[in-house]
């Protein structure tokens, strides 16, 4: 499934925020870590579609 670099920041500003208010709301670590790891897939993703 291709997506649009659109999508794919639209997508990352959503992981960064959830990632975001998981630390500043002092989230457990596992949860923390996971939605980390989801952003950088995003991240990867973006970079391999330039």
């Amino acid at each position: 499934m291709k997506i649009s670099k659109g999508e794919l920041i639209a997508k990352i500003e959503e992981a960064r925020a959830a990632l975001n208010e998981s630390i500043d709301s002092g989230e457990d670590y596992a949860k923390v870590y996971e939605k980390s790891v989801a952003l950088d897939g995003l991240l990867e993703r973006f970079i391999a579609a330039e």
